[in-house]
């Protein structure tokens, strides 16, 4: 059995003299001396050689001269260094022994000298070859452990990565609702659809900051199990010794990662846009332009009834035949205001009843009105339409769905004759409805009322 001193004496043969440790890659030069591979490359490189005899240096220990070319692998002391590390991680520093013992409390292992010692005195002791297996299952048990946590930090990975998608569409989808709103409402509402979108970006950006510093938390946690899955894995490939070496430790370690889940990011939207809030504004805006309008029942449809009174006009569908005139709509359901519009500006309000159905717009005053013609900007109309069962839509070709939260009671229309424009907007809450494409119009516009039967319709003059 090898002695301490035996081990320290053969250390000191394998340790290189430059480095001062165990030699590797040791190669050997003309006098004999041995040293590391690389100590000797960085030697002949920083050194200069003798100005006599360029290409010659000297041995670091005795001073005699050597070539660097003839630098010589030592495989001999190479496999003496390795049988030396081997036997070295098996045997007791201190006592020179074998380590066949693995004390219990301590997480150490021991010679038979070192167990009858006063520091392990009282231990529970057992030997290497009792000791190692239920470690190794505990070790096992342990990378199950990480890798089941690592798999639950990849799919909350995953699942964030979805949110932020999410998000990013939500957000796309409220910027062009917002970016749509502001558009409508033209100039007017410029610097306030400039303050919701910086709100809506600054946002945006703090949540998407938040989610990708929890993606980040994920990276560095997912990246800290790898190397303890790696770790361990290793370690359980190593021989009985080398896997008790330390085990309470790196169990102790391994125990103490759990799943510590970031916290959540809510993706609910704070910055809401409600243009309703400013609507007393736009209608202020709107209404320099209003002005009033009346029916003109020498147009009417024979199945309308029209009731006048101070503040509004009802008009009424109804199964009555009257006398026909030019000027009346035969197979239309409608009727025109007496007003007519060639230039400038102008808007109008068209009070609903509840749960009334209709449309109301413009159209030009020589549209056709002996025929059942279809309602659309080709023809001369623009106007939308308001049904119990399909909502409200645009009378275009085909007829343009208009999503709305609420059926509008008051609708206002705003008619630009020079700029080719017509717009038409809740008047309750003073949003935007829609806008048709720009146009121009070869004759005189006139509102446009179309009923149907068993509804009424209030139009404010």
């Amino acid at each position: 059995m090898a002695s301490a001193t035996f081990i320290k004496k053969l250390r000191e043969e394998a340790t290189c003299s430059i480095c001062l440790e165990l030699m590797t890659e040791p190669v050997s030069i003309n006098c004999g001396h041995s040293y590391c591979h690389q100590c000797m490359v960085a030697f002949t490189g920083n050194r200069s050689s003798d100005t006599s005899s360029p290409g010659i240096f000297r041995c670091p220990q005795c001073r005699k001269p050597f070539q660097s070319g003839s630098l010589r692998p030592n495989k001999q002391l190479r496999g003496m260094i390795e049988t030396f590390k081997e036997m070295n991680e098996n045997m007791c520093t201190e006592h020179g022994d074998q380590l066949h013992l693995f004390c219990e409390d301590d997480g150490q292992l021991l010679c038979w000298c070192c167990e009858r010692s006063p520091q392990h005195k009282g231990h529970v002791t057992a030997s290497v070859q009792d000791a190692w297996p239920g470690y190794w299952v505990k070790l096992l048990k342990a990378i199950s452990k990480l890798k089941s946590t690592k798999a639950e930090y990849l799919q909350l990975k995953l699942d964030t990565t979805r949110k932020i998608r999410s998000w990013e569409k939500k957000i796309k989808r409220e910027e062009e609702r917002i970016h749509s709103e502001f558009t409508n409402l033209h100039t007017f509402l410029h610097q306030e659809e400039e303050f919701y979108m910086h709100r809506l970006e600054k946002e945006k950006e703090q949540k998407l900051s938040r989610l990708q510093d929890n993606i980040a938390y994920m990276d560095n946690k997912i990246e800290e199990l790898n190397n303890g899955i790696l770790e361990l894995d290793k370690k359980c490939q190593c021989s009985a010794r080398n896997l008790l070496q330390g085990i309470k430790d790196t169990l102790s370690r391994v125990s103490a990662i759990n799943l510590e889940i970031p916290e959540d990011v809510s993706l609910e939207l704070h910055t809401v846009c409600n243009v309703s809030e400013i609507h007393l504004s736009v209608r202020k805006i709107l209404k320099r332009h209003q002005v009033n309008v009346s029916p003109d029942p020498d147009t009417s449809n024979q199945k309308l009834l029209i009731r006048l009174n101070e503040e509004k006009t009802t008009i009424y569908p109804r199964n009555l035949v009257e006398s026909q005139t030019s000027k009346r709509w035969n197979d239309i359901i409608c009727m025109l205001g007496h007003e007519r519009f060639t230039s400038g500006r102008h808007y109008f309000e068209v009070e609903m009843g509840a749960g009334a159905e209709g449309a109301v717009g413009v159209c030009l005053e020589n549209v056709p009105r002996d025929i059942d013609i279809a309602r659309k900007p080709q023809s001369g109309f623009w106007a939308i339409r308001q049904r119990k069962s399909k909502g409200c839509s645009a009378l275009t070709s085909p007829p343009t769905f208009i999503p709305l939260r609420n059926q509008p009671e008051v609708i206002g229309i705003f008619l630009d004759c020079d700029a080719g424009i017509i717009s038409f907007y809740n008047a309750t809450l003073g949003s935007h409805i829609y806008t048709f494409p720009k146009a121009s119009f070869s004759h005189a516009l006139r509102p446009y009322f179309e009923a149907y039967p068993y509804f009424s319709l209030l139009w404010t003059s």
